[in-house]
């Protein structure tokens, strides 16, 4: 009787083991199972950035994403649609959020010296964070990608009219305002900032970058100097000439 007491006893404290086990088990499969959409697109976007800084465009499978996301690779065609359309949003989620980091940083720039202190730090923090590296194997999947090309251009879009708008104001109180339109000059903005990362990320020497934003920054602060002459001459707004009356000749 004694033993057979024991056997019950041991017996069910191995039920209850088992049972606790079952439980956790069951439980962790809920919370994976119970993952909101949103989440499961995040882990998607995150997995896909850190699969194109660290294997590149070509080597962006759908299986390596998922596989780097902690996902089913099918939850990628069910968000997404396919595995461009998730590395497009992946480019389009960096894109967003520097531009809301740079939007406050490029809001206290009054002067072309600050504004070009503001470049520089873009273009450091691009570097740091690997997002120049992002962009380019997504430029270069766009040869192999019909259709990819247009949609990373309009990706790129809305910073020519951020930098226009940052540059315009700068520029209008600048003795350099009538002379360099704020288009333009927008337009050489991006396009000096891309190329900067392009070569700092290649070659990995930021010395010769850092080197020029000093040089621009030098020069930044001589035109600045010269607002206050510029505006005593009225250099800084474009002069235009009357219109000829009807009656005269």
């Amino acid at each position: 009787m004694l033993l057979s007491n024991r056997l019950k006893h041991s017996l069910n404290i191995g039920g209850n083991r088992t049972g606790t086990v079952g439980q956790t088990e069951q439980a962790a499969g809920a919370g994976r199972a119970h993952r909101s959409a949103a989440d499961t697109r995040a882990a998607l976007i995150a997995g896909a950035i850190a699969t194109l800084r660290g294997s590149g465009f070509a080597a962006a499978s759908a299986r390596r994403v998922a596989k780097q996301a902690g996902c089913n690779q099918a939850l990628i065609f069910y968000h997404f649609g396919s595995v461009p359309d998730l590395l497009m949003a992946a480019l389009e989620d960096i894109s967003a959020r520097r531009m809301a980091a740079y939007r406050g940083l490029l809001g206290h720039t009054g002067t072309l010296a600050d504004l070009v202190d503001s470049a520089r730090e873009i273009v450091m923090t691009d570097l740091d964070e690997g997002h120049v590296t992002v962009l380019v194997e997504m430029i270069s999947g766009a040869q192999s990608v019909p259709g990819l090309g247009e949609r990373i251009a309009a990706c790129l879009a809305p910073w020519r009219e951020f930098a226009e708008k940052a540059v315009r104001d700068v520029l209008a109180a600048s003795p350099v305002a009538s002379l360099v339109p704020a288009e333009q000059a927008a337009h050489a903005v991006v396009a000096g900032i891309l190329g900067l990362e392009l070569l700092a990320s290649l070659d990995g020497d930021r010395a010769g970058v850092l080197a020029l934003f000093d040089r621009a920054r030098t020069l930044g602060a001589l035109l600045d100097r010269l607002r206050p002459l510029a505006a005593l001459l009225d250099l800084s707004a474009p002069k235009t000439s009357p219109n000829p009356t009807a009656g005269e000749a």
